[in-house]
């Protein structure tokens, strides 16, 4: 009965399938720009707590702390060690005389903590060398590119040995890495901390923030709590820091509304189209569902028999919308489009196309629930 007409069946399957497209898409595209929030903190993962200024909303909102600070974190009991942090944006000049605002991360010089975890040329050791920089790897092909030395070439992307002009400071290219895309793509560019303060406009306070390690056995959290107390300074973990800037993202930027409308338009062409579909699907085939009934099938029969063919509908599209997106995501993985898909959104997806089948499934329902099987007689 399902597949007996084919243009019906197909249209059922249409219908899901560009909902569970849609809802898939526009939320991988939502969860993959809200990473982009904190992709810093994801590269950044040896450190157990971020301490800041107690103003600080997202991790960009950069309020600078005094030098002293430093030492009043590492006297705190509890931490093993802990290492001061410069982020902030500066104009890097290029060879053809453009400016460009790159992201400016300063690790300590000492140990090098919180560099690039993954090194496509150089070290990160190579930092100390003199007017040192690591770049990023999409920075370096991209907007830091080396302008074309011929007319219609590709612009020369950033090499080791390369110079760069930071805030009208002399800046070598010792490193390429390959870190996670920042919220506004902007180039990251890696050099240690004292050398990103003297790049940096010059100011009372340059401290960023503070990373430490808590000492083997020591709870984070009664941690944190001596840091706050002792210090009157912020601290969160890595996961509590991530969840902050989410959420100033979610409450002060039209983000949520943007792609929940795009969500909620998929789901209801969905609804409709599979609806519509499945409901003149059924009246079609409402002879046959009467001649059951005339033979002694009861409703719980009928009903099961529409469940199951509604489930089957709704497998099918799920898996080709799903699929479908997901090759989405392998073609632009190494594109600007943000595209993020964790298995919980595979879930939420699921329950939205799981939604769709079970309205069109009722909608039909009612309608054989209250079939007479005297019309199969009828002429």
């Amino acid at each position: 009965m399902l597949v007996g007409d084919r243009g019906k069946y197909v249209g059922m399957i249409v219908g899901v399938f560009f909902s569970a497209l849609i809802i898939t898409q526009q939320l991988s595209i939502f969860v993959g720009i809200l990473s982009r929030t904190y992709g810093f903190l994801s590269d950044t993962r040896l450190a157990d707590i971020w301490v800041m200024d107690p103003k600080v909303q997202f991790i960009d909102d950069i309020k600078p702390l005094q030098d002293t600070q430093l030492l009043r974190v590492r006297g705190v009991e509890g931490v093993a060690w802990a290492v001061p942090l410069y982020k902030g944006l500066l104009k890097a000049r290029l060879t053809d005389g453009l400016f460009q605002t790159c992201n400016v991360i300063g690790i300590d010089d000492a140990t090098l903590i919180g560099g690039p975890a993954i090194m496509l040329q150089g070290k990160v050791s190579d930092l100390r060398q003199s007017d040192g920089v690591i770049v990023d790897e999409v920075g370096a092909k991209t907007k830091l590119a080396k302008k074309p030395t011929r007319p219609g070439e590709a612009p020369q992307p950033l090499q080791i040995g390369d110079l760069l002009e930071l805030n009208d400071h002399r800046a070598v290219v010792v490193g390429i890495a390959r870190v996670s895309r920042t919220f506004q793509s902007q180039p990251v560019v890696y050099t240690t901390y004292n050398r990103a303060t003297v790049f940096a406009p010059r100011e009372r306070k340059l401290l960023s923030m503070i990373m430490l390690k808590a000492k083997p056995g020591e709870d984070v959290q009664t941690l944190i709590e001596r840091i706050k107390k002792k210090t009157g300074l912020a601290a969160y973990t890595r996961e509590e820091f991530e969840t902050l800037t989410v959420r100033y993202f979610l409450k002060n930027t039209g983000i949520p509304i943007n792609f929940g409308i795009a969500v909620l338009l998929g789901f209801l062409v969905g609804t409709a189209i599979a609806g519509q579909t499945f409901y003149s699907f059924t009246i079609d085939n409402i002879r046959y569902f009467g001649t059951l009934k005339a033979m002694g099938a009861s409703n719980g029969v009928l009903l099961r028999m529409i469940v199951l063919q509604a489930l089957i509908v709704g497998v099918i599209g799920y898996g080709l919308g799903v699929g479908l997106a997901s090759f989405t995501f392998f073609l632009s993985k190494h594109s600007e489009l943000a595209f993020r898909m964790p298995w919980q959104l595979l879930c939420i997806s699921a329950g939205a196309v799981t939604l769709i089948v079970v309205i069109s499934a009722v909608i039909s329902v009612r309608k054989v629930m209250k079939l007479e099987p005297a019309i199969v007689f009828k002429s």
